[in-house]
């Protein structure tokens, strides 16, 4: 076994290798660019090497450097993760070369599916069933597009060396395929530096299951049963579980043996996944083998009680499996949700930001969080913008939604938006919770999982109070807590004086007022009848009675935000400025800002064009996707500041814009 792996990758993944490699008593190095000089996962490894800026072009996908940074720390192996060089095979090369193990399949393996096209013609001929489509070499537009006619619609545009919802794009009529063909040769080229793409008919209804396999050096290789991850959006993963839920025997079998025939026809040592793609009448097709271990491995290692690292360093190390496939067995039931800085409510555009303040759920023989971040840490631009995984298991599916439900309204995140919400939405749908799973799901609930109502009455007064009671313990902080010309806790001779709180949640706003009283406060909503709230504030938490019923919350004030963490989730409601605001607002009034830093990919509509709210104006890639940005109102574009292939900074103007 190994005394010493370099790990080439940062974030969530990193710290998730450094763990298994703690428990075995292997020292870890990591690298960093100056992005993440003071990471998480820089924090837990042995030793930490810098390898250059921010842009992973510069650092996390420099072969050269990070190979220089092996040979300095005595590195016997290089753990790749997932994403940046894992599944590259010139680097797989290049540690052979440099006399260290890349902890990966063989860079055979990598080459025979890294090319989509060439991968279905090999799978093809070690039999395992192909969805129809277009997989050769001719690029031509036109061409395509005759083909994606004869396939019939709707088909799917995938970029050829694509992976993580990257470079693909459904396409329902032939009238907007050469569109949606450009934008995905755009994403394609941008990410992975290649704009070559196939064409596949799309599958209606379809379900995305995956098998784990694993190969070692002695010729064996065997599959750790499935995943279902079909809850999808933009074709990237937003819920994985496993088993997959309505599997039968017969076809959990005959999956695994394609799978494992997969493995076998390009002699893959290591993690690897093949994925299909699943009728409703129980066909199913190979889509892609990813040759790397996936983001969502630990519901796998949850189910069988496996740790699939440990696995990959044992058969990096020369082993054997460590189990025969009748050795393995599935247990219970597993879930993941991926917790991202993003603002579901805004086409979950990323956030970026400083992680103020940061909780999760409490880690159990039930719960697991896979995080590379912690309290202080920044999101950027420059990464994916995940905070964590969230891994629940239990006996049952049932279960372990209500556990995934419990884990997502535990986690409290200030500082940047975060599909916690959406996440939780999400899980208690009618779809998800009755196992009615397909790609559309996300699309088909999106009645359930938009932009939720405004809060019930109950909250609101909550967060009044809160409001209230962070401002006076703030200005008591700030100062001599002892003397009485720093207390704001509305005391009078005679009387107590009440506090005017404009807030808004969403799109809805009320004016509450609120008195504060020896046993509790006084809350009137708008016109409303004044409500008794009775009980206390300390270290942070408000314990209250409000009409009969117990409420426990947590709350923090950050700036503007009152945030109230209850059973029910993290809520947040914006206290208002009127004067300040009226100020910004002025400032800002006949613009659209950029919400990120990016590059402005298209404009999409005429200097001087009349729109409707909602109506795509920009069109800006960051963090290697690509964002529409919609007109804020019913209006006219009367220009752009900046063009096509500009880069432009977090809160630029882009458009000069008039609202009606």
């Amino acid at each position: 076994m190994f005394t010493k792996i370099l790990i080439a990758n940062r974030g969530e993944i990193a710290c998730r290798v450094i763990a298994t490699c703690r428990r075995l008593g292997i020292a870890t190095v990591a690298v960093y660019s100056d992005a993440d000089r003071n990471a998480r996962h820089v924090r837990l490894a042995d030793e930490a090497i810098a390898i250059g800026p921010a842009p992973a072009a510069e650092s996390y996908l420099r072969s050269d450097v990070i190979l220089e940074a092996a040979r300095r720390s005595g590195a016997q192996a290089i753990h790749p993760g997932y994403g940046f060089l894992s599944e590259n095979a010139a680097f797989a090369d290049a540690c052979a070369a440099a006399g260290v193990v890349f902890i990966g399949p063989p860079a055979s393996a990598i080459r025979a599916m890294g090319d989509k096209s060439a991968a279905k013609a090999l799978m093809q001929q070690a039999g395992v069933p192909l969805t129809p489509g277009y997989h050769g070499d001719n690029q031509d537009p036109q061409f395509l597009r005759e083909q994606a006619d004869a396939i019939g619609y709707p088909v799917l545009i995938k970029a050829s060396a694509g992976g993580g919802g990257k470079g693909m794009r459904r396409v329902d009529d032939s009238a907007a395929f050469i569109e949606a063909l450009a934008s995905c040769q755009r994403e394609a080229r941008s990410a992975f530096g290649n704009d070559h793409v196939l064409v596949e008919k799309y599958v209606l209804r379809p379900r995305h299951i995956e098998i784990q396999v694993f190969g070692d050096g002695h010729g064996n290789v065997v599959h750790l049963f499935e995943r279902d991850c079909s809850v999808q959006r933009r074709h990237q993963k937003v819920l994985e579980e496993a088993p997959a839920p309505g599997m039968t025997a017969e076809r959990r079998a005959a999956m695994g043996k394609a799978a494992v025939d997969a493995a076998r026809a390009v002699g893959y040592v290591g993690a690897g996944t093949v994925e299909f793609i699943a009728s409703p009448e129980g066909d199913f097709y190979f889509m892609e083998m990813n040759t790397r271990l996936q983001v969502e491995h630990p519901v796998t290692e949850f189910i069988t009680g496996t740790d699939l690292v440990a696995w990959q360093l044992s058969v990096a190390a020369g082993q054997p499996l460590p189990k025969r496939q009748d050795e393995l067995a599935i247990c219970g039931h597993a879930l993941e949700a991926r917790l991202y800085a993003e603002d579901a409510d805004k086409g979950f555009l990323p956030s970026i930001g400083t992680l103020r303040h940061l909780r999760l759920p409490l880690e159990s023989a039930h719960v697991r969080v896979d995080t590379g971040v912690e309290q202080g840490d920044t999101i950027t631009p420059f990464y994916d913008p995940m905070i964590a995984k969230l891994i629940v298991w239990d006996m049952d599916r049932e279960a372990a939604v209500r556990r995934m439900q419990q884990a997502l309204a535990a986690c409290r995140v200030v500082g940047v938006t975060t599909n916690a919400g959406f996440l939780r939405r999400l899980v208690g749908t009618a779809s998800f919770s009755q196992a009615k799973l397909d790609t559309a799901l996300i699309e088909r609930e999106q009645d359930a999982l938009g932009a939720p109502a405004a809060g019930d009455e109950a909250l609101w007064t909550l967060a009044a109070v809160a409001a209230t009671v962070t401002t006076a313990s703030a200005a008591v902080d700030a100062r001599d807590p002892r003397s009485p010309w720093q207390a704001q806790d509305g005391w009078r001779i005679g009387a107590s004086a009440s506090r005017l709180l404009p807030l808004q949640q969403g799109e809805h706003q009320h004016t509450l007022r609120v008195w504060t009283q020896p046993d509790g406060w006084q809350v009137q909503r708008d016109a409303e009848p004044a409500q008794q709230v009775s009980g206390r504030f300390a270290d942070g938490q408000l314990d209250v009675t409000l009409d009969g019923q117990r409420w426990r919350a947590g709350v923090l004030r950050d700036d503007g935000q009152v945030y109230l963490f209850t059973a029910r989730g993290q809520q947040r409601f914006t206290v208002h400025d009127p004067v300040g605001e009226s100020e910004q607002a002025t400032a800002d009034a006949g613009s659209l800002l950029a919400p990120m830093p990016g590059r402005i990919v298209a404009t999409l509509v005429e200097p001087g064009s009349k729109v409707s709210r909602g109506t795509p104006l920009v069109v800006l890639e960051a963090m290697k996707m690509e964002h529409t940005l919609a007109a804020p109102a019913d209006g006219t574009v009367h220009g752009y500041r900046a063009k096509a292939g500009e880069q432009v900074g977090d809160g630029a103007v882009l458009v000069d814009f008039e609202a009606v």
